[in-house]
């Protein structure tokens, strides 16, 4: 009996793959507990336009980000570090502060675990900081840090 898988079942095949198993297996195991649905003409037919319509969605979401990439990468932060003599800081700016500034400054509701800073911000200057918005997609957001 062929079946789609409705999720991944170990050592059988991954969501939305149509596999063939016996028909035991089939009735007592993967139909019984929704892992799976015959494979009929209907089925695979849902199932085609299903995969049609998450790829537009994924192609969506992937243009939306090149486009918040492009957005962010023309803005620009302001962060303020205090600073003692010789422009030695205390403390740093972190992707937390950053984050926060962002949400203030721009609008932006940025999720600190996507920004990829190396090392914490120790320093006035201006840095990039480089922001995960799509598994394709890095965006870069300026930041410009000035002592107190």
């Amino acid at each position: 009996m062929e079946v789609i898988l409705l999720e991944d079942v170990k050592s059988l095949g991954k969501k939305g793959e149509k596999v063939k198993v016996n028909d035991g297996y089939a009735r007592n195991f993967i139909l019984k507990k929704n892992l799976g649905i015959e494979a009929t003409a209907k089925n695979l037919n849902d199932l085609k336009l299903q995969k049609a319509n998450e790829e537009k969605i994924a192609k969506e979401q992937l243009e939306q980000a090149q486009t918040f990439a492009k957005e962010l990468s023309e803005k620009k932060v302001e962060l303020k570090i205090k600073a003692g003599k010789d422009g030695r800081s205390f403390g740093s700016v972190s992707t937390k502060e950053i984050a926060l500034a962002a949400k203030e400054q721009l609008g932006y509701d940025i999720d600190k675990k996507k920004m990829q800073l190396a090392d914490p911000i120790k320093s006035a200057g201006t840095f990039n900081v480089p922001i995960k918005l799509h598994p394709k997609v890095v965006g870069e957001l300026k930041v410009h840090v000035s002592e107190v």
